[in-house]
Parts: structure tokens; sequence; C-alpha cells
């Protein structure tokens, strides 16, 4: 037994599992990405953490090859970490693995991942589509 587990044993088991919920992110749990009343194609999420109550919504967006985002306005700040892949933006940006990107609300864009890519999506309050 490593040390380090050895001294988490001594501090005793003070953990409530039923307060404890895991998602199991890598086992293809993923769904088509709808968000927007429409499939988007080549887009899929998986929620983490829809929270009504405190408007915030926590989910993994999946970008396949050649995938694009709708047009959208934020209604509330968007933030996202940049987990695999790269996205570039409408004004050719390019965002890398590893990039913690925020929109100030009241921002407009789109995007497109040529490669496929993998975020982590912090929002509150949804997008508001936009006409393309």
């Amino acid at each position: 037994m490593s040390e380090a587990i050895e001294r988490a044993g001594q501090l005793g088991d003070i953990l409530d599992a039923s307060l404890r919920s895991i998602i199991e992110t890598g086992e293809g749990n993923f769904r088509p990405y709808d968000r927007y009343g429409v499939v988007l194609p080549g887009m899929s999420w998986l929620p983490l953490s829809l929270n009504a109550e405190e408007n915030l919504d926590l989910f993994l967006l999946r970008f396949e090859a050649g995938a694009q985002s709708y047009p959208h306005e934020h209604a509330a700040a968007e933030q996202f970490l940049m987990m695999e892949g790269t996205l570039t933006d409408c004004d050719g940006h390019v965002f890398k693995t590893g990039d913690f990107v925020r929109f100030e609300p009241g921002s407009t864009h789109h995007s497109v991942s040529e490669d496929g890519c993998l975020i982590l999506v912090i929002l509150r309050d949804p997008n508001r589509p936009l006409t393309a």
C-alpha cells in the first residue's frame, strides 16, 4: 500500500458516497448536439451538470472533423477549455488543446473544427441562435 493511501486511511472514512456522482466520459455516451432545436451534423455532447436552479450548464462538446457550430449570440458569458484538437473561430483564430476561452455576454460567433476536437463548456443562459 502506498504511503499516501495509508495516510488517507488514517483520517477515516468520512465520505457519504450517496452524495457523489461519477460520469464515465470515455464510455461513448455522447448524444447528438441538439441544443438549438435541430441536430448539428458532426457534433455531439455529453451533459455533465445541467443545473436549471443555478442556470449553469457544464458539458463536453465533440466536433467531428469538418463539423461547424451554429452562428449564435451569448446571452451570458460562455467559457470553454480545449481538451483535444483545434477549433477555428469565424475570424480565423485557432484555439488549441489547453486554451481556456471566454466569450463575453453579447458576443457573437461560430466555429469549425477541421480535424475534430473535444471541449469542456461552461455556460450560463442558453445561446441565442442567429440566422446564418
